[in-house]
């Protein structure tokens, strides 16, 4: 069998009943996380573009939609979820793959449940298998996507989410098997925004979930995909990293689909900055102990991160170190560490046009230099350090090999609750933000999904 028949056969056959219950229970968790980051982005006006286009090309109302009171055809639908839900970038990474997961796959699977009628253990159980065909589709080349200038939340997560939507439009392993490998010709997304700081990765997510509703039609319709997409010359790897056919390491991680589940793995984000960045952060606030600074009292402060990241959240300097814009912010580690010295914290209100012009913490974010750093945790991590040394001579200092929120530095349900309970409050009542909560983490015994997600739409819902 081909990767693609391997992976169709197991996300066209799976139930509820397959999937150990601690599993759902974190499927679950990142569904509820991943929809609160979609809500505050919604109350900054981060990523909802896609809403505004998805709307204007109109069409048959099938799946429900962040901030819309009208439903949308689920493709479109899928498109401005996703984006939305990656708008803060705030939402949970696989680092092994590092892939964005659930800003793809739970888009994708619930306007595919809303448009198939599919219940909520169904939705449950094709969401765990989108989760598991991202993270090993990304782990059979760590790495090597981002190297390439690929953003593998895109090029891997168009995977996952046919593969979710597959299983809800119940389809066969043939025709998943299409599906599939015409999914191949829609993966995409680059890393080309860096240059100047435009919020355009937040689209990536939007178009590997859109692309994964049109290739499950097209395949439902009678269209050919290659079956050998992943092993094949041209194939996935072949065609954006170099590797020869047939070498990824992507049949190994195929091996055990079904007994090692990847889905508890995916790390939650404490901060709405790029995950490279939250070890050098959380080492720096672990560092001073909560204690905060004014730039005067700071020499220096030196962070390391693993040196593949160093152009993605480190260079160039200059620009690192005075964001020109929001989303630059985002991705620069000289700022965030500055953030957290200054300011004690690094939120969702720390990158706004005026926050990102603070004389403090750009007086501070000046002083922030790198040097080069070895973790024996990188890529199974997002591991940093930090040395804060002040103009007294005093210095703080500490590493993590593993951040907060990740699988060895994990996060309780409890964290994670507030979290979402943070960020929803920002766009809903405490009521309507309860009722989806409740929803989600029940979301396994419902039967009706679009009731269960009628507090996205921002209209007043009663408590249930």
């Amino acid at each position: 069998m081909t990767a693609a028949e391997t992976i169709a056969a197991f996300t066209t056959s799976i139930t509820l009943d397959d999937v150990p219950e601690a599993v759902v229970e974190h499927a679950k968790l990142h569904v509820l996380d991943v929809l609160g980051g979609g809500l505050a982005a919604h109350s900054t006006g981060n990523g909802v573009e896609g809403r505004a286009t998805m709307q204007e090309l109109g069409g048959e109302g099938q799946a429900t939609v962040i901030g819309l009171a009208d439903r949308l055809p689920a493709a479109n639908a899928a498109f401005a979820n996703a984006m939305t839900c990656h708008g803060l970038d705030f939402d949970d990474t696989h680092s092994d793959s590092g892939s964005h997961v659930s800003t793809v796959i739970a888009p994708a699977a619930f306007a595919a449940a809303e448009r198939y009628g599919a219940d909520g253990r169904d939705v449950v159980a094709a969401i765990v298998a989108g989760n598991e065909i991202v993270c090993r589709v990304g782990m059979a080349a760590p790495g090597a996507f981002h190297e390439r200038g690929f953003h593998p939340t895109a090029i891997c997560g168009v995977f996952g989410a046919t593969a979710a939507v597959s299983r809800l439009a119940g389809f066969d392993a043939e025709t998943a098997t299409r599906a599939l490998g015409i999914a191949g010709s829609m993966a995409s997304g680059i890393f080309a925004y860096l240059a100047d700081g435009t919020p355009t990765k937040p689209i990536h997510p939007g178009w590997a979930a859109h692309g994964a509703h049109v290739a499950t039609r097209l395949a439902h319709h009678g269209a050919a995909g290659p079956r050998s997409v992943f092993d094949a010359q041209f194939g996935i790897y072949h065609a954006y990293l170099g590797i020869e056919p047939g070498s990824s390491g992507l049949a190994e991680q195929l091996t055990d689909l079904g007994s090692r589940w990847e889905t508890p793995r995916i790390a939650y984000k404490p901060f709405p900055i790029c995950h490279f960045t939250h070890g050098a952060v959380g080492a720096a606030a672990d560092a001073v102990e909560g204690r905060t600074f004014a730039p005067d009292e700071i020499a220096e402060v030196v962070v390391s991160v693993p040196e593949p990241w160093v152009p993605i959240v480190l260079e160039p300097a200059g620009e690192k170190k005075a964001p020109r814009s929001e989303y630059e912010g985002k991705f620069s580690l000289q700022y965030a560490v500055a953030s957290m010295l200054v300011r004690g914290h690094v939120g969702v209100t720390d990158f706004t046009e005026a926050a990102i012009a603070d004389p403090d913490v750009l007086a501070v974010a000046a002083k922030v230099w790198h040097e080069r750093g070895d973790f024996a945790t990188y890529p199974e991590a997002f591991p940093g350090a930090a040395r804060v040394v002040l103009a007294s001579g005093k210095t703080f200092e500490r590493m993590l090999p593993y951040q907060k929120g990740s699988p060895e530095n994990p996060w309780s349900a409890d964290d994670v609750r507030a979290k979402f309970r943070a960020n929803a409050g920002l766009a809903l009542p405490a009521e309507s933000a309860a009722a989806l909560e409740e929803a989600i983490l029940a979301i396994d015994q419902l039967h009706d999904l679009t009731a269960a997600l009628a507090p996205l739409t921002l209209q007043e819902v009663a408590t249930v």
